[in-house]
């Protein structure tokens, strides 16, 4: 940014304003920190930090509205934190959590996210042990904004699905599953349909009718990382497509792991509604954020097994193999269902704003 410019929507979206903006000023202040303890240091920009081999997560939730069809803001806060450090390949074992309310926020409202905030996490099986709260004057916080920060742990079922890559592929020296572990050869998939959270905040934004009953996906996704790393492996890299989309997870890994990544149209999962409504509103689903979905650089010869595994659970019933790593060229592209290519570019940021 040049000196008179300011914060934008756009600078908190995913993407690349928000990514230029982390590389540019935050990393200017923050990184360059020298320690053989941060295994996955600032600079990495993994969806977590490893420090002698705990997993650390810090995340905040501006979601607007509070409640929206499918979740509310307390969900969002637990599952996003635990989804960040389960995407590593860690178990979260505690986390905090610091409330910023809004004078006027109703105690029924309250209440009614605290109550969803602890069934959030005995479905994953994770407590929250310290926290911190302030008010702040009625103004255009919209309620309230939750950090959640959590800590993770190295587990059997990472260590198994390493040996299990290491077996496959020669050299691989990594201790975690990381943006940067991809190459040629490796198959993509998506555990479920992409853009329901995006247009279910948006319908509750708005005041939008889509014609159908759009909710979000939002839930924690650690108990089902775990079993697919301990009873099936060959996972190299692993993300939750949150801002930004699947666009911009998967330009993530492309950038990091430095190749390139083909998809195919036919087989990315998206409701119906939500394509329809996509359409409607001029949206591109591929840059629509999710909060219950995962995608995952995995072993040609794993892929198979992963997949049906998927499809044998709740949360990855509508899991395909969406496209393979390649060597031919740079980037993200999609092979059409209409014939040709097209790139798929990393987003400004995501078109729906306030959506985590």
């Amino acid at each position: 940014m040049k000196r008179n410019e300011h914060i934008t929507m756009l600078h908190g979206a995913g993407g690349i304003v928000m990514h230029d903006l982390v590389k540019n000023y935050i990393l200017k202040y923050f990184g360059g920190v020298e320690n053989a303890d941060f295994e996955v240091p600032l600079e990495a920009l993994d969806d977590a930090a490893v420090v002698s081999d705990i997993v650390l997560k810090s995340d905040s939730h501006a979601v607007k509205p509070i409640f929206f069809p499918g979740g509310d803001i307390g969900r969002l806060a637990i599952s996003g934190t635990i989804n960040d450090i389960a995407v590593l390949g860690a178990e979260p074992c505690a986390l905090t959590c610091s409330f910023i309310l809004e004078e006027g926020l109703a105690i029924s409202n309250f209440e009614r996210i605290l109550a969803s905030m602890k069934q959030t996490c005995l479905e994953a099986n994770v407590s929250i042990v310290t926290g911190d709260t302030k008010v702040v004057e009625k103004g255009s916080l919209g309620g309230c904004v939750i950090n959640v920060s959590g800590i993770g742990r190295r587990t059997e079922a990472l260590e198994k699905n390493l040996s299990i890559v290491k077996h496959f592929r020669d050299n691989f020296n990594a201790r975690w599953i990381l943006d940067s572990n991809l190459k040629p050869g490796d198959k993509i998939i998506l555990s479920g349909t992409i853009g329901d959270h995006g247009l279910a905040v948006l319908s509750a934004q708005e005041g939008l009718n889509f014609g159908s009953n759009i909710k979000s996906d939002v839930k924690p996704l650690n108990n089902l990382i775990q079993r697919l790393l301990g009873e099936v492996g060959g996972i190299v890299a692993m993300k939750d497509p949150t801002r930004g989309g699947l666009a911009d997870a998967l330009n993530e890994f492309s950038e990091k792991s430095k190749v390139g990544i083909l998809i195919h149209e036919e087989k990315v999962p998206i409701k119906d509604n939500v394509r329809a409504a996509c359409e409607m509103l001029g949206l591109d689903p591929f840059e629509v954020g999710n909060e219950g979905k995962i995608v995952m650089g995995v072993l040609k010869e794993k892929a198979e097994a992963v997949l049906q595994f998927l499809k044998n659970t709740k949360e990855g019933e509508e899991a395909e193999i969406i496209g393979e790593v390649t060597e031919a060229f740079n980037g993200v592209a999609m092979q059409t269902i209409i014939g040709g290519k097209r790139i798929i570019s990393r987003p400004l940021g995501d078109p729906i704003p306030r959506i985590c």
